[in-house]
C-alpha cells in the first residue's frame, strides 16, 4: 500500500492578489507561503515520510523544504507536475479574464475536458502528464510514504482523474495554500482518505 500526501504549495504574492500563474511563472512563496510550509511539516511530523517529490517550480520546493529539514530527505522534482499551462492568461489578474474563465469552465463541466484555455492547455492534456507521471512514481518507488508539492488546479485535475470522478468535475475537489490530501495506491486504484485537510492552517489560509 501506497501513501500519497498531495500538498499545495504555500502562498505567492501572485496569489495573494489573484493574478494567476500558471506553468510559466516561477513565483517563490512570501512570508504568509512560508508559515504556511512550517504548519504542513508540523502537520505530517508523525507520518513516516520517506520520499518527497515535488514540481519543477520553486514555490513547490520552498514549500517543501521545512519537511525535508525535519525528515533529513531530499527531494526529486519533475516539470510533468508543473501547474497548468494557463496560456495567454498568464500573470493577468483573475478578475481581468473571469468571464472567459467561466465559459471554459462551463465547457469543462459539460465534459469538454479537450478544450485548451487560450495558448495553454486542456485539463486532459495536464493529466496525461501529470496524472501519468503519479502513476510512475507508485508503480516504480519502493517507498510507501510519499510527499508530493504541487498546484492548486493541478490538484484539481490529479484527483478528479486519479479518483475516477471524472475531469469535468474537477472543480468539486477544493484546496487552500498549504492544504493535504491523503490518498492511497493498493496496486489497482487510488482511493481517498482525506482530502483538504486545513485544520494544521489555522490562522493562516489564504486564496
Amino acid at each position: 500500500m501506497k501513501h500519497l500526501f498531495i500538498i499545495r504549495h504555500g502562498e505567492t504574492d501572485n496569489n495573494k492578489i489573484h493574478k494567476l500563474q500558471g506553468r510559466a511563472i516561477d513565483a517563490s512563496i512570501n512570508e504568509m507561503g512560508r508559515e504556511q510550509a512550517l504548519a504542513v511539516a508540523d502537520a505530517l511530523k508523525e507520518i513516516p515520510i520517506q520520499k518527497v517529490v515535488t514540481s519543477s517550480l520553486k514555490r513547490t520546493y520552498e514549500t517543501a523544504e521545512p519537511l525535508l529539514t525535519q525528515k533529513n530527505l531530499g527531494h526529486t522534482s519533475y516539470s510533468e507536475l508543473d501547474e497548468m499551462g494557463f496560456g495567454d492568461w498568464e500573470g493577468l489578474y483573475f478578475e481581468d479574464v473571469i468571464s472567459q474563465i467561466r465559459e471554459i469552465q462551463a465547457r469543462w463541466l459539460a465534459g469538454n475536458v479537450d478544450v485548451r484555455v487560450p495558448g495553454g492547455e486542456s485539463p486532459q492534456e495536464v493529466f496525461e502528464r501529470a496524472g501519468g507521471k503519479v502513476k510512475d512514481i507508485v508503480q516504480e518507488v519502493q517507498e510507501q510514504y510519499i510527499a508530493i508539492f504541487v498546484h492548486g488546479r493541478l490538484i484539481r485535475i490529479l484527483l478528479a482523474g486519479l479518483l475516477g470522478m471524472g475531469l469535468k468535475n474537477m472543480q468539486e475537489i477544493k484546496h487552500r495554500n498549504g492544504s493535504i490530501n491523503h490518498i492511497t495506491w493498493d496496486g489497482e486504484q487510488f482511493i481517498a482518505k482525506e482530502l483538504n485537510m486545513i485544520n494544521h492552517l489555522e490562522g493562516l489560509l489564504s486564496a
